[in-house]
């Protein structure tokens, strides 16, 4: 696992929110992304996210219309600022997530949110 001095400051961010079930909006590659973070992890020894996308902008213009089309894979290192969501933002999520592989870019999952239960909406 990677050492806790090599973790990037937003991590505790979008691990808490992950933790809370609580979107979060971030600022990746200039553009304003809402998210819902559901996994934590490193590719290639590079901490990441994954989060469910439902809101603002995205690199091709409208979100996908197929919500299973709205995961979005993102390094910390890339990501200028978290800050939280709305409080009446719900969570979202979409039925193709899968906690014990959330996606295949991440090589170790340090956290990820359990499938279904009370908060998660499909």
């Amino acid at each position: 696992m990677t050492p806790i001095a090599t973790l990037p400051t937003t991590w505790g961010l979008l691990q808490a929110a992950l933790q809370a079930r609580r979107p979060v909006e971030v600022s990746y590659h200039g553009r304003c992304r809402h998210i819902c973070p559901h996994a934590l992890g490193w590719h290639n020894g590079r901490a990441m996210v994954l989060g469910y996308q439902t809101g603002g902008q995205t690199t091709t213009g409208a979100l996908p219309a197929d919500p299973r089309k709205r995961w979005r894979c993102m390094y910390l290192d890339e990501i200028d600022q978290v800050v939280r969501a709305d409080p009446a933002s719900p969570w979202q999520s979409a039925d193709n997530y899968n906690h014990s592989q959330p996606f295949p870019a991440i090589d170790e999952i340090a956290f990820a949110i359990p499938m279904g239960g009370p908060n998660t909406s499909h």
